[in-house]
């Protein structure tokens, strides 16, 4: 057996509340070292206040294995307890029949009878603290998000165009400081089209007064940019949306803030006798960096910047003061203007006590808003139910695209890369993460794709299967390409000729069985597995009687399919072509 493989950590991702009384309960083991465990588990004080009972390790649950990742396995099991306090342990069974249990104690023999008699030998959840769970709001379980670049996708107002606006031409690479005029009232235009699509969450790259076109340099959060429009058009296209049942979702950047600021023009006008003198980081007075031909790049800043952009002053969070202002910004925008959702730029870069402040501030307001972590990396720590209830799963659907798309992960390494990543959060966490293929930050999935509207399909239909909140990127339905930013930013294709149609209306139907099993797929259990030689993956999803079976076949050769499946590409008489893909409904 190997010891060192064995890892269980209590009031984690490991083991928490998953409903009010439910427990789940999950054991790490070395990959094909352990054939059985049990999980040994009751209340902590009937081992000594109730000798009438029978001991609960005598009646263990049996753990199912979930998942392997290439280097371990990994065991759950559901558990309620009657008294809501939670003794526990794992019984282990490896290749040659050897048994350990493993507790809080660390590793014991089952004949150790005084040790488990002991409650203090245990795991312990001492008491289901229903207040301390991760709380998830539920209607993100059933949504599908449309990202909105507001600068790219409609121009509803010429009145409020920038100076030098340029025509609006699709087929366009833009520059970066170049403006096409798209504002809210070319939102608010197109509202029945996102209708139509079946989209339900409108995430809005931000909308506030900058001077850049993606108005990440931030220079007043108490207002619209001109170009975009003003507070009274921005309730009216929330509301709008919420007549359609869409729920609305900003993008904030709390980590820095515009240069042309009022705040940080104080600073370079007084100095250390600024009164925001420390609300940034600065090293040392006078503020000061060297220009280089890139606008956005100095190496020398004497302030602490976003990246090595100057103009991007990062705020001191830890300051009382700052807090107050960013956290009334947040509740302005949710009292004024009922918005449902923050999505979080930079958020790995600013404090764990400002997210938990931030995080009661808004569930204060309103106990289902949404909150949503820009994080590129492992997330654990700010998702334990008192920060953030998702993050941008940019690790999760990167692994989809480098097998699908890139074909640099096999199908076996597709399976284990996705398992480790559902590993690491609770099943309710999952249900929350935001899954994106392409964004404003990233290349667009048809380039990366090149130009294969097969292969988007194909990749698009896995990743809708997959948990969590599916995102559309503005465009993405008529197979729009483009770079890496800021090619991934022109403006939107209004005139899509019949292949954009088509995909159009492969991705509306998409969206539609989403939502018609938005329950098997937000709160079923998963099940990957890897086809030999490379051939493709097989998902399943169960809840009580209801499954789905999915193949996709990602290899270069037809696949022999036995399925009949009422959503399917590049599939017939049971043969699955290359870049095909076959959904179908199973009976238990």
């Amino acid at each position: 057996m190997n010891l060192a493989g064995i890892y269980h950590r209590p009031e984690s991702e490991m083991a928490y509340l998953y409903t009010k009384d439910v427990m789940h309960i999950r054991l790490k083991t070395a990959q094909d070292d352990i054939t059985q465990v049990l999980l040994l588990h009751g209340d902590p004080y009937s081992l000594h206040s109730r000798p009438d009972l029978p001991k609960f390790y005598k009646h263990p649950t049996p753990m199912k294995k979930i998942h392997s990742d290439g280097v371990y396995d990994y065991w759950q099991a559901a558990i309620t307890e009657p008294q809501r306090r939670l003794a526990y342990a794992f019984e282990l069974t490896d290749q040659k029949g050897g048994q350990l249990i493993y507790a809080d104690k660390g590793f014991i023999q089952p004949t150790e009878q005084k040790l488990l008699d002991d409650a203090n030998t245990y795991f312990r959840m001492p008491y289901f603290q229903d207040i301390d769970a991760f709380h998830a709001p539920k209607w993100v379980e059933k949504t599908v998000w449309y990202q909105i670049f507001p600068e790219r996708f409609a121009n509803g107002d010429s009145t409020n165009d920038p100076t030098g606006t340029k025509p609006w031409d699709p087929q366009t690479h833009p520059g970066r400081q170049d403006f096409y005029g798209g504002d809210l009232q070319g939102v608010i235009n197109h509202l029945d089209y996102l209708k139509q699509l079946g989209v339900n969450g409108l995430y809005f790259n931000p909308i506030f007064k900058a001077p850049s076109n993606h108005k990440y340099d931030t220079q007043d959060y108490y207002q619209i940019d001109p170009h975009f429009g003003d507070a009274k058009l921005f309730k009216k296209l929330v509301e709008q949306a919420h007549q359609r049942g869409m729920r609305v979702m900003l993008d904030a950047v709390f980590n820095h803030i515009g240069d042309q600021s009022p705040m940080w023009q104080d600073v370079l006008k007084n100095g250390q006798n600024s009164k925001y003198a420390d609300w940034f980081h600065i090293n040392r007075f006078p503020v000061t960096y060297t220009p280089t031909d890139n606008f956005e790049f100095a190496k020398d800043a004497t302030y602490d910047t976003f990246d090595y952009t100057p103009h991007m002053p990062k705020l001191n969070t830890a300051n009382p003061k700052v807090q107050d202002w960013l956290l009334d910004i947040a509740g302005y925008w949710v009292r004024e203007f009922d918005i449902d959702a923050w999505r979080l730029d930079v958020a790995n870069e600013i404090d764990h006590h400002f997210w938990r402040r931030f995080h009661n501030e808004m569930l204060t307001l309103k106990d289902d808003f949404y909150i949503l972590g820009e994080i590129w990396h492992s997330a654990q720590p700010w998702l334990n139910g008192d920060e953030f209830t998702g993050v941008m799963n940019y690790d999760y659907t990167g692994a989809i695209i480098n097998h699908f798309i890139k074909h640099e992960l096999s199908s076996q390494g597709l399976v284990d890369r996705l398992s480790h990543q559902l590993m690491l959060y609770r099943d309710q966490t999952n249900a929350m993460m935001f899954n994106v293929l392409d964004s404003h930050d990233t290349a667009r999935i048809m380039t990366l794709a090149n130009e294969d509207d097969q292969l988007v399909r194909q990749t698009l239909a896995f990743t809708f299967l997959q948990p969590g909140s599916p995102s559309i990127y503005y465009g993405t339905e008529y197979g729009m390409t483009g770079g890496n930013d800021p090619d991934c930013r022109k403006p939107m294709n209004w005139y899509p000729d019949a292949k954009a149609i088509a995909m159009h209306d492969f991705v509306r139907d998409l969206i539609k069985w989403r939502k018609e099993h938005w329950q098997l797929i937000a709160q079923g259990t998963i099940e990957l597995t890897a086809l030999n030689d490379n051939q493709g993956v097989v998902i399943k999803r169960r809840r009580n009687n209801q499954q789905l079976v999915a193949v996709f076949n990602t290899s270069s050769e037809p696949l022999q399919v036995t399925l009949a499946p009422f959503f399917a590409q590049g599939f017939s008489n049971g043969i699955l072509l290359p870049k095909g893909f076959a959904v179908a409904a199973l009976s238990e």
